[in-house]
């Protein structure tokens, strides 16, 4: 298993157990729309870190270079796109993981 998946999945399960914690009934289409929506946004805030981490290694030579001319912000905005590029077209699993262990511990939490 990556270092990044066993992090990612301590990370879901408190997203899980927040969610579920605030919500106390069974899941309404409404919750679950705002569940998905918490764990796409959750996997590709994971997925831009995880970009930041393996550009940051590139070096600064290059068009995105820090050579004061704004390379590191631009590099920033690359990679949140890219993370939301990569959610929209399916993404990697941890969303959808993250969605089914909040949906397992809201079930939890009502029984």
């Amino acid at each position: 298993m990556l270092p990044l998946a066993s992090l990612a999945a301590s990370a879901g399960l408190a997203v899980g157990q927040a969610l579920a914690g605030a919500v106390s009934s069974g899941p309404a289409s409404a919750d679950k729309a705002k569940m998905q929506k918490t764990a796409k946004d959750f996997e590709s805030m994971f997925l831009e870190q995880s970009l930041d981490v393996l550009n940051r290694s590139e070096g600064t030579d290059g068009p995105l270079g820090e050579n004061g001319t704004g390379g590191g912000v631009y590099r920033s905005m690359l990679n949140k796109e890219y993370a939301q590029s990569i959610v929209q077209s399916g993404g990697v699993g941890i969303g959808d993981q993250v969605m089914r262990e909040m949906l397992r511990l809201q079930g939890g939490a009502n029984g």
